[in-house]
């Protein structure tokens, strides 16, 4: 039992269940759910991959955890051996891979490339200024695009405004995660990223701008796109999101304590979680209406 608690939190399972949540609202807002088998893949192939994408970031990034005091990682508190990570990371891609491969060739292509960037920004695009951010906001993404390619061939305009959305929230969070963790990284990595170039204060500025565009449009997607345009089962949970990103962007601007940083570490992802129910229930209810 308590390995099973390890590999969860290994793999920050939390992650793997909004990436389902992400695939399940995609395919309803733009078709409806697939058949039974197809479904089942659909979400095995994403909640898989996500599990192997954190394996093996922690495989390669334990000395930097080390450094930044992480004790709820499991490799270092040692209740996961660094070969039980790389094994979990493995056997988790391969499941995922699998999974996408019956589902169509457009499933497959997505989950091969995103799989093959997971490793490669494990062991070197975390420390590319940009590129690795971009690669972390793209993974919040792609759940989004990859049920969208589930149930059709083409991509929607919901599905590219929700994407829009997600990219830059989760660019945002990514830049809160280097301020938060700058000491570390340049301690032990020796990272030059947007901090190392920007400073703290700029680049928490510049995360609050992105952070209120994808507000500005979230509220769009209200008053303009159905399923969403007048829809109050979408606005009450999605309001809520966006005040709580709102005061994480604005503390991240004016707070500088390492408490704060870590609560509204799990206040963002909460948000982003709040989010993704709306985009769940709502075209269900649009429907029903």
């Amino acid at each position: 039992m308590n390995k099973l608690v390890a590999v969860l939190k290994l793999t920050r399972i939390e992650h793997s269940i909004m990436l389902v949540v992400a695939v399940i609202a995609a395919e309803l807002i733009v078709l409806g759910i697939p058949s039974l088998p197809i479904f089942l893949l659909s979400l095995i192939t994403p909640f898989f991959i996500s599990m192997a994408s954190f394996a093996i970031n922690d495989y390669f990034d334990l000395e930097t955890d080390r450094a930044n005091n992480r004790v709820d990682r499991p490799l270092v508190n040692r209740s996961l051996y660094r070969s039980e990570a790389l094994l979990v990371a493995i056997s988790t891609f391969l499941i995922g891979m699998a999974a996408s491969a019956l589902i169509n060739v457009y499933a497959f292509a997505i989950a091969l490339v995103f799989s093959v960037l997971a490793f490669l920004y494990s062991y070197r695009l975390k420390d590319t200024p940009i590129l690795g951010n971009a690669y972390i906001a793209l993974t919040m993404v792609i759940p989004f695009v990859f049920g969208d390619y589930v149930v059709s061939g083409t991509l929607s305009i919901k599905i590219v405004l929700i994407s829009f959305i997600i990219f830059l929230s989760g660019f945002a969070r990514e830049m809160h995660g280097m301020v938060r963790d700058y000491s570390g990284d340049s301690k032990v990595r020796r990272t030059k990223n947007l901090v190392y170039h920007m400073g703290k204060k700029v680049t928490a500025s510049v995360a609050l701008i992105m952070y209120f565009e994808a507000i500005a449009i979230s509220l769009f997607l209200f008053f303009y796109i159905a399923p969403f345009a007048g829809n109050l089962y979408y606005l009450a949970p999605i309001a809520v999101a966006d005040v709580v990103l709102a005061y994480v962007a604005i503390g991240y601007v004016t707070r500088s304590s390492r408490s704060f940083f870590m609560a509204s570490r799990n206040l963002s992802l909460l948000a982003m979680f709040i989010a993704l129910v709306a985009y769940l229930i709502s075209p269900v209810l649009f429907a029903a209406a």
